[in-house]
C-alpha cells in the first residue's frame, strides 16, 4: 500500500487554451508524460465536458498506471487545473517518477500560482519524502 500521492492546484494557467479544452490533446500529453517519466500506462480515459454560459467546457484525463494513476481536471473559464499523481512503491520506489511527471505537467500549463501537496500513503515502511 505504501506510496507517494502528489496533488497540485494550478491557478491562472498561461498555456495555450487547447490544453484546457481538447481532451485528446491533453490525454496524449498525459500519456507521453507518464511514459517519459518511466511509468507504465495500462489504461486511459479522456472526457471533454460541454460548453457552459461561462465558456468552453473543461476536460478530465485519467491515466491508469501499473504503479497507480494520474488524473487531470481543467476549468478553462477559470484558467485552472488540478493534477493528481499517485504511485505505489510496492517492489520499487517510484517517487522520483511521480515527481518528474508532475513537473512536466505543471510546465505544460504554465501556472502563475501553484498549490502543491504530497502525502505518504500506507506509512508502514514508507520511503521518506
Amino acid at each position: 500500500m505504501q506510496g507517494l500521492h502528489l496533488t497540485a492546484d494550478l491557478l491562472d494557467c498561461r498555456c495555450d487554451t487547447r490544453w484546457l479544452v481538447d481532451a485528446d490533446t491533453l490525454g496524449s500529453a498525459c500519456v507521453a508524460g507518464a511514459e517519459a517519466a518511466g511509468l507504465q500506462v495500462v489504461g486511459r480515459l479522456f472526457h471533454a465536458f460541454p460548453a457552459t454560459p461561462d465558456g468552453a467546457g473543461g476536460v478530465t484525463a485519467a491515466v491508469l498506471l501499473a504503479e497507480s494513476h494520474l488524473c487531470v481536471h481543467t476549468w478553462p473559464e477559470q484558467r485552472g487545473v488540478t493534477i493528481d499523481v499517485y504511485v505505489c512503491n510496492f517492489g520499487a520506489d517510484h517517487s522520483a517518477k511521480a515527481r518528474a511527471l508532475m513537473a512536466s505537467l505543471e510546465a505544460l500549463f504554465m501556472p502563475a500560482q501553484a498549490q502543491r501537496h504530497q502525502l505518504q500513503r500506507g506509512r508502514m515502511g514508507a520511503v521518506p519524502a
